[in-house]
């Protein structure tokens, strides 16, 4: 499959804004290249290292990028119109900060192997809370206190682990999870939550993304991680408005049910979950920005679900919430 990287020209001040931009339009994996925060960071944290480059830190300041991947077929077209839509907004906005020039530059027909290779340049192993370790495959490590490791090849679908919302949902699994758990996982992406509910112990997962991309990608992470394919069912639609994909999920059998998207398909979704849900089952959703608590407080209450808890990371919110 062929890829096509597109560039977001902003600045310091502006990466808050263009990533929740990004994000609204639906879009999750996402990389930050920002010299000044790198310089920043090396700088004020010179107690922990032995050695920097002298090089890295005269390295004359380049312009703030922000890099997604779309894919190269009808799909990833319409994801750039959604940026491109995403991008005009904020231009035509007057938020009282530098955002830089926001132009979009593209670059089309990446193969695999150079999507792949620009993921190893910096995507590399660590933990979540006090039992989940993140892998990329083309790395190796220790593992001393025995956490339970979920392999992942990226592949071209979001979810990575490294942003904020999944992370804040792998915490609230920890906490959910057990032996019993029937897990539902809306917007899989790379299956990365409903795997991490697997390799923490729940009895099955049912995980669905409206990109077919995904089901491929969520398997073969599953089995990188040693996930038995007969507790994992993966498949592909719109959970809001398909009954035929309503049904083949289910109804009042999942004590959990996990949607890392944006505020507004949270909201659209908030009266199909609880049908999903069993008594006493909770819902945890993430990807919401915190203008937008408010909004799904209200869609969660109107479908008779009850906030329990709501964990926030930066400017982003994780909120839970239990049908009672």
């Amino acid at each position: 499959m062929e890829w096509t990287e597109v560039k977001i020209y902003t600045a310091t001040e502006g990466i808050e804004p263009v990533t929740a931009a990004l994000l609204d339009a639906g879009v999750t994996g996402i990389q930050v290249e920002d010299d000044n925060e790198l310089k920043d960071f090396l700088n004020t944290s010179s107690q922990y290292w032995d050695y920097v480059d002298e090089e890295l830190l005269n390295k004359p300041v380049g312009e703030t990028k922000i890099t997604v991947y779309v894919s190269d077929n009808p799909y990833g077209e319409e994801m750039l119109l959604h940026i491109r839509d995403a991008i005009n907004r904020l231009r035509s906005m007057d938020l009282g900060i530098d955002m830089g020039r926001l132009e979009i530059e593209t670059k089309s027909n990446l193969n695999d192997e150079e999507w792949l290779n620009k993921w190893k340049d910096y995507y590399k192993p660590f933990t979540i809370g006090s039992k989940i370790l993140i892998k990329p495959v083309w790395e190796d490590v220790d593992n001393p206190e025995g956490r339970v490791v979920f392999n992942i090849n990226p592949g071209h679908v979001f979810g990575t682990g490294l942003h904020q919302t999944t992370q804040l949902c792998m915490l609230e699994l920890e906490k959910y999870i057990n032996e019993s758990s029937v897990v539902a996982d809306l917007g899989c992406g790379s299956g990365i939550l409903s795997v991490v509910a697997l390799l923490l112990g729940a009895k099955s997962a049912f995980a669905v993304d409206i990109d077919p991309n995904a089901i491929k990608t969520a398997y073969e992470n599953a089995e990188l991680s040693g996930v038995d394919r007969n507790k994992y069912y993966v498949t592909s639609g719109n959970v809001i408005d398909d009954k035929k994909l309503q049904d083949e999920i289910g109804y009042d059998k999942y004590d959990v049910v996990v949607a890392n998207i944006i505020a507004d398909v949270i909201c659209a979704i908030s009266p199909v979950v609880p049908k999903q849900l069993k008594k006493g089952g909770v819902f945890i959703a993430s990807g919401i920005i915190k203008e937008r608590v408010d909004d799904v407080y209200s869609a969660l209450d109107k479908c008779g679900l009850k906030v329990i808890s709501t964990n926030t990371a930066d400017e982003w919110v994780c909120i839970t919430s239990v049908k009672e």
